[in-house]
């Protein structure tokens, strides 16, 4: 969608520990990165960080920026760019910080902070795998067009991000979120803790009856895959028992939404251990007291990196039916379906490219 804009945006990633910098233009990043320790504990010498940043990025650059636009934890009220709450990463902003309005005073142009769950979510639909899904369809003949779209990121957390028609869902309280869903087994506990790197960890050492705290993600997966000692049926199931609770949360989002779903994070890495019970869990069954079988969810449910599948997701149930009292034939397809898929640019890509395309979006809708 900005793919050949020339405006330039300032990113940040921000992290408790570190702050990378950068910038964007026309989908891509257009300076090297630059690093800075976050020192969140310490209000003055975190926002001193963030300007010395700023201002570096932008004496890189050839031309004045449109705006800074950047991913920030949360709790926060995004619209106003007011972060405040119970924030473990930056223990300095508990109290409320007017961070949108401090960068302006400083620099002069438009910031946006938003969650990074959204900011994902809207890369993937205006610059990643809403497009190609869509692009895909075309090519293989398809009439099928997609305008919703769910992102997830796993990794430290559950996140999520909803986009429908090209805008991105923030919500009235800023508060759009997946985490404090119920857990699909353990109904008084949240779903976050089946669906993040602990829920892995976690389920590891009680399958294999060990006590490593050192054995992240990519170590367990590296166990399944028999590339490192451990127990690599253990390592398995783990990975399948957070693909089932992920799949009950999913099925309960997509329910609601009815759009596609697409998947990223570091924990994709062991999509292969995951996918299966994720998509027996979107694919289950209800049921009604009278004894009527239900689908879990009423579309029929795609894993869309599966080139055999996307080919049937792709057609579809399409047939020709006749206009009645006419000799017309249009076109009809009946079948209800989403899919499923795993991110091609990378969440911190997308993340990026969320944040670049709602700030040009937020600068021209307030142009009209």
């Amino acid at each position: 969608m900005y793919e050949k804009d020339r405006r330039i945006v300032i990113t940040l990633d921000a992290g408790g520990t570190n702050f990378v910098f950068g910038a964007v233009q026309g989908d891509r990043f257009v300076v090297e990165p630059i690093t800075l320790p976050s020192n969140s504990d310490r209000l003055d010498r975190c926002l001193e960080t963030m300007v010395e940043g700023f201002r570096t990025v932008i004496g890189r650059l050839p031309e004045q920026p449109a705006a800074i636009s950047f991913a920030f934890p949360g709790p926060a009220d995004y619209p106003r760019g007011i972060i405040g709450g119970y924030l473990p990463n930056f223990p300095s902003f508990r109290d409320g910080v007017a961070l949108k309005d401090f960068l302006e005073e400083r620099f002069g142009i438009p910031t946006f902070i938003n969650n990074d769950g959204d900011l994902y979510a809207y890369g993937e639909a205006l610059a990643g795998a809403l497009l190609e899904i869509n692009a895909r369809l075309e090519a293989a003949g398809s009439a099928k067009r997609f305008r919703n779209l769910i992102g997830y990121t796993w990794g430290t957390g559950f996140g999520v991000g909803i986009v429908s028609d090209n805008r991105l869902h923030i919500g009235d309280n800023s508060c759009v979120e997946t985490f404090c869903l119920r857990h699909k087994d353990l109904p008084d506990i949240n779903v976050e803790e089946g669906v993040s790197i602990r829920a892995v960890k976690r389920l590891y050492a009680e399958y294999a009856g060990v006590d490593d705290d050192t054995l992240d993600p990519k170590a367990i997966f590296e166990i399944a895959e028999g590339e490192r000692p451990g127990d690599a049926d253990a390592a398995r199931r783990a990975f399948a028992r957070f693909g089932e609770v992920a799949g009950d949360a999913m099925a309960t989002a997509v329910t609601l939404i009815d759009g596609l779903i697409v998947i990223g994070g570091g924990i994709t890495a062991a999509r292969k251990y995951i996918l299966s019970s994720l998509l027996a869990e979107m694919r289950g069954s209800l049921h009604t007291f009278s004894g009527e079988t239900l689908p879990r969810v009423q579309m029929k449910v795609y894993d869309l990196d599966d080139a055999t599948q996307f080919a049937a997701f792709a057609q579809g149930d399409s047939r020709r039916i006749k206009v009645y009292g006419s000799d017309r034939e249009i076109v009809y397809d009946p079948q209800k379906r989403i899919g499923v898929m795993t991110s091609h640019i990378g969440a911190s890509r997308a993340i990026s490219l969320g944040a670049y395309a709602f700030a040009l979006n937020s600068i021209d809708r307030d142009a009209r």
